[in-house]
């Protein structure tokens, strides 16, 4: 599976440009310009400056469209947690419902899973659900994850291990939930990277070897159902993709 580039706070910007009106890029801009002061002595374990992820995460928020109070609460999902900001500050500044998203994050953060028994997973999700004011704190909530599991590698080997796990039981099953296939897909791809290499490894190997061919397949197929179905005189939309190497690695396990 080929690495999703980081994005540049430009590059975000660009992507809020073209669905946002100038007032909603005006907040999304202040919400940058303010993370990027309060985290600008911190950093990761990669060593990178910390702004690098709440860039990536409202840069996946904004590639989902989401609205600029969303958008804004990737950026500032972490400044009460680990900087001297408050709750208050944040409703100051930034209005009422950030503040709620930024405080349901802040609460979910604090939750420890413990077990990945089916029923006890599931329990879990509804628990994070529950918790969640505003279905907005688990978007930024799942754009956070997916930002973190693009960067596990920074992690040791035993945490890499437990964050998959947890990844795979809770949030990739709630990105499905929510309809949000891509970041599910993803998701599970990365989980699997970290839990059995060997054949993550493998199927991508295989997968990469093939993607021409399976991609013609796919068009080929796609052109013989239009075919068809325009005989029939019937309205349709069709797509189709190559399957993701968790779904792979599931249908021969």
């Amino acid at each position: 599976m080929a690495e999703e580039p980081e994005l540049t706070q430009q590059q975000v910007y660009d992507i809020c440009a073209k669905y946002m009106n100038d007032e909603h890029l005006a907040f999304v801009q202040k919400a940058y310009d303010f993370a990027a002061y309060v985290h600008k002595d911190q950093l990761r374990k990669s060593g990178e400056p910390y702004i690098i992820h709440p860039v990536q995460v409202a840069g996946i928020l904004a590639q989902l469209h989401m609205d600029s109070e969303t958008v804004a609460s990737g950026y500032l999902h972490d400044v009460v947690e680990d900087t001297k900001v408050t709750l208050g500050d944040i409703n100051e500044l930034f209005g009422h419902d950030v503040a709620v998203i930024v405080d349901g994050l802040t609460k979910l953060s604090k939750v420890k899973y413990v077990a990945h028994k089916d029923e006890l997973a599931e329990n879990h999700r509804k628990m994070l659900i529950a918790m969640a004011k505003d279905l907005r704190v688990i978007m930024v909530k799942l754009a956070d994850r997916l930002h973190n599991m693009r960067t596990l590698m920074h992690m040791p080997p035993e945490k890499q291990r437990r964050i998959a796990q947890e990844t795979l039981d809770i949030f990739a099953p709630l990105a499905d939930r929510l309809g949000i296939s891509t970041i599910k897909w993803e998701l599970e791809d990365l989980s699997l990277r970290y839990l059995n290499p060997q054949q993550y490894h493998r199927i991508a190997s295989l997968m990469n070897s093939k993607r021409s061919e399976r991609e013609q397949y796919i068009q080929s197929a796609i052109k013989d159902i239009k075919r068809g179905l325009a005989d029939l005189h019937i309205e349709y939309e069709i797509y189709g993709r190559p399957k993701h190497i968790y779904s792979i690695y599931k249908k021969n396990a």
